[in-house]
């Protein structure tokens, strides 16, 4: 998990948390999309909260287990892949 806290993650509370910022509402809608997409696939859903129009805050925890669990980190992985490859408009 430290990769994740050296990637801008924070473990607050038994939670994963990191706040993005896109460049304009659109692409802030688009990453939360996408992010939903891949969550569903594994079953395995994030508070996803959009502030200030450009801005996205994920929120990872197990909550069955409260607790993170790999479920979480590798959902962070995803998410930050996710990020890293949007080809923003």
């Amino acid at each position: 998990m430290n990769i994740l806290l050296d990637q801008g993650w924070s473990e607050i509370d038994s939670k994963l948390i990191k706040n993005y910022v896109l460049p304009n509402f659109v692409e802030g809608i688009n990453f939360i999309n996408l992010i939903a997409i891949e969550a569903e696939k594994v079953d395995h859903h994030p508070d996803l909260k959009l502030y200030k129009y450009k801005n996205v805050r994920i929120t990872l925890t197990t909550h069955s287990k409260r607790r993170i669990t790999k479920k979480d980190i590798a959902l962070a992985k995803t998410i930050d892949h996710i990020f890293g490859s949007m080809k923003v408009i």
